[in-house]
């Protein structure tokens, strides 16, 4: 009995760690920013949006090419981007 109450824990704990997975990208990003500008301290950023573009753009495209295990055509695709614009980005980045 013991057993299935640790298993029930467990199950229970998976499921509440997969529901904190699923928190929008959109959330993610707005407490990242949050704690961005308090650790500024009341300085002014510059070029906030290249840098947080720069921050997204590469793990973005890392995910997908895993995705689509390295071909780039489906990877354009699934990023409604056109190849050469894929492999600009990927050489930008080092992939």
């Amino acid at each position: 009995m013991t057993i299935s109450i640790v298993e029930e824990s467990s199950e229970k704990r998976a499921d509440q760690h997969l529901d904190l997975n699923r928190i929008s990208l959109a959330k993610q990003v707005k407490t990242a920013m949050d704690i961005y500008f308090q650790d500024m301290e009341g300085h002014t950023p510059t070029e906030l949006y290249r840098m947080v573009i720069n921050e997204v753009e590469k793990p973005l495209l890392e995910s997908v090419m895993k995705q689509v295990r390295g071909n780039q055509s489906r990877a354009a695709e699934m990023l409604g981007l056109n190849r050469s614009t894929l492999r600009k980005k990927l050489q930008l980045h080092n992939l």
